[in-house]
């Protein structure tokens, strides 16, 4: 499902013209990625939890050139589901 796609059912289900629930879905998500980037979850009770895991540096290898790079550590966003969300997968 596409953003445009959420945004037309949304709109479809609640009644509110497009315009208004891109505005809100473009809104959440901003508010979403602005507190992760500060480091602050978001928890989403029966959805999920959006956060930062952190990455420690490692070594790989490039088999064709056969050398070893390092890979720094980083940052990475991460989203874990809720258990509800899980089981009503299976």
């Amino acid at each position: 499902m596409t953003k445009a796609e959420l945004v037309a059912s949304v709109s479809k289900s609640t009644g509110l013209e497009k315009t208004t629930v891109s505005a809100v879905v473009e809104s959440i998500m901003e508010t979403i990625k602005g507190s992760v980037i500060e480091g602050e979850p978001v928890y989403l009770r029966g959805f999920g939890t959006f956060g930062i895991k952190h990455r420690a540096a490692k070594a790989a290898r490039n088999i064709t050139a056969k050398t070893t790079i390092q890979i720094p550590e980083m940052n990475v966003p991460s989203f874990k589901p809720a258990k509800e969300f899980k089981n009503s997968l299976k």
